[in-house]
């Protein structure tokens, strides 16, 4: 991406709980280099925050440095204890919270999906197919320690860090991660997970590909992204998509990992961070995009990213 390195400094989010047995203090700061398209980076520490069913446009990879991350991915409860590596890919709904009271701190890359697609064709996966991981947690020491030490690096040396030496040293560890722990006899497509059959996708959560899903389902998720700041009714919905409200709702869930009313939020919160690059007050943003007032859209907004948007908006307008 052309211009000068622009790295922002998140505000610090905090709590305190004065009868933890642990510090409850809570942080969160969330970046990117503006000359790396695609890489966005997470270092948090979460006592009691307790992230929505959610899923991700691209790739989340990172190591818990310490406590323990508890969250419920393709179909099976996961425990990321320190040093594991954690991730989840496009379009896999999961979510996320301390598996005790202590929480768990990590440091996360988040990656397009354009940009793990480069890195799997490096590592010798078919042309043009995004990997599958059949795991939401890693035990490789190797991998986990190079991606701290590299998250750590380009965090503390901000824009003086060479591009270069950055693209060379993580898209080694990628060609890593992909070559030693992806699925050989499936991928997904470049553009997003492909539609697992209804059996699999029922069992993992997994949200098919736009376009792939049962057409009842596919009708219902084109017409909430189309009207994702009204007060969407069951009943309308259900009459769109041609089923019964009770059915719809049913048909929804076990296809897409979450009820239409979770899915709805996600795409006000999806719709609100494109409309953080503006200069639109974030009391205006909540009320285009569906929330009935700027608290409303923090809560929820922190719910499925982890930060508020006042936080996020300033790597936003940054870059």
């Amino acid at each position: 991406m052309a211009g000068a390195p622009q790295i922002s400094v998140m505000k610090t989010i905090s709590n305190t709980r004065k009868a933890a047995p642990q510090p409850a203090t809570e942080t969160a700061r969330y970046w990117a280099d503006s000359r790396i398209a695609g890489l966005e980076m997470l270092k948090a520490q979460y006592v009691r925050h307790t992230f929505a069913r959610h899923a991700h446009e691209g790739f989340a990879l990172g190591v818990i440095l310490h406590g323990a991350l508890a969250f419920r991915y393709l179909g099976r409860n996961h425990v990321a204890q320190p040093g594991t590596v954690n991730l989840t890919v496009p379009g896999e709904v999961h979510d996320g919270h301390g598996a005790d009271s202590a929480g768990w701190a990590y440091r996360m890359f988040y990656l397009s999906p354009q940009f793990v697609l480069a890195a799997a064709t490096e590592a010798g996966m078919p042309a043009g197919r995004l990997p599958e991981f059949s795991s939401g947690v890693l035990q490789d020491p190797a991998l986990a320690r190079g991606l701290t030490l590299l998250h750590t690096q380009m965090e503390q040396q901000d824009a003086t860090m060479p591009v270069l030496e950055q693209q060379v040293r993580l898209n080694a560890l990628l060609a890593h991660w992909i070559h030693a722990h992806a699925n050989r006899n499936t991928c997904t497509g470049a553009t997003g997970p492909q539609s697992p059959a209804a059996g699999s996708a029922r069992q993992t959560g997994s949200m098919p590909r736009a376009g792939c899903e049962p057409r009842a389902v596919r009708l219902a998720r084109e017409y909430l992204d189309a009207h994702s700041a009204e007060d969407v009714r069951l009943e309308v919905l259900a009459l769109h998509a041609g089923l019964s409200p009770y059915h719809l709702s049913r048909v929804f869930c076990r296809t897409l990992g979450m009820p239409p009313h979770a899915y709805l939020t996600q795409r006000r919160v999806f719709h609100a961070r494109a409309l953080l690059a503006t200069d639109t007050p974030l009391a205006d943003i909540a009320l285009t995009c569906g929330f009935a007032d700027q608290s409303h859209l923090t809560r929820q907004f922190k719910r499925v990213l982890g930060v508020p948007p006042g936080a996020l908006r300033k790597n936003v307008q940054e870059q």
